[in-house]
């Protein structure tokens, strides 16, 4: 894109817009006027932290780096790219899938201020459909993190979880992923989700790793028998 082209849209009644500033690329939302900016922030403080917690954290040993010190790992649900930026400091090897194309942006520019970083190096971007992706690769992991439905029971979501509902639409789909997922032969599938939130596609996974606000649900598919 131009840096000194702004790309909008209108989605469901609100306005977005990509700005470049500061070096960076910036979704802003002017129905928001009183917001700043929303963009994939992969050196914050916090990430950092993450990836300071080495792989006997929650995530690490959900998408299994306890055991393999490079799985190939497709995040399927990209958003802005934290989870997967923390798996692939860790060594995992993995693919940033985003289907909405403004988001699918502010990843390819958080990648592209992240080179000279290692981890930089184990990172793709892709935009598409998940489904499509599925069965591109010989993945290891196949990690999913829907947006989890706003019922009204919390206060004011965060700024960017709010802007990204608001612009995507939310993930109503997301319990049509977990079968594809599967079928496609990972090793395993991982779901993040609100520690109270049902089991994606009501399936109960083969193992819960429960942390303090949010837990992984790990699927492990059958073994295909070949004929």
């Amino acid at each position: 894109m131009n840096p000194d082209s702004a790309l909008g849209e209108a989605a469901r009644g609100f306005s977005f817009e990509l700005r470049e500033a500061d070096g960076r690329l910036e979704l802003r939302a002017p129905h928001h006027p009183r917001y700043g900016a929303v963009y994939a922030d992969w050196a914050s403080p916090e990430v950092r932290r993450r990836v300071a917690g080495g792989r006997r954290q929650l995530l690490a040993r959900a998408v299994g780096l306890h055991k393999n010190p490079a799985p190939r790992v497709l995040d399927a649900t990209a958003g802005l790219g934290r989870d997967g930026y923390v798996l692939a400091a860790l060594g995992a090897r993995v693919t940033l899938l985003e289907r909405h194309p403004m988001v699918a942006a502010l990843l390819r520019d958080a990648l592209r201020r992240a080179a000279g970083e290692p981890a930089a190096a184990h990172i793709e971007v892709c935009e598409g459909q998940a489904r499509d992706f599925f069965g591109r690769g010989n993945w290891d992991a196949i990690y999913l993190d829907p947006m989890y439905p706003d019922e009204g029971k919390a206060a004011l979501a965060k700024k960017e979880l709010q802007f990204l509902r608001e612009l995507t639409g939310g993930d109503p789909d997301a319990d049509a992923l977990l079968e594809p997922a599967l079928a496609a032969g990972p090793r395993r599938v991982v779901v993040k989700r609100p520690l109270k939130a049902p089991w994606l596609a009501r399936r109960k996974p083969d193992l819960e790793l429960k942390g303090t606000q949010a837990r992984f649900d790990v699927y492990v598919p059958a073994p295909t028998i070949p004929r």
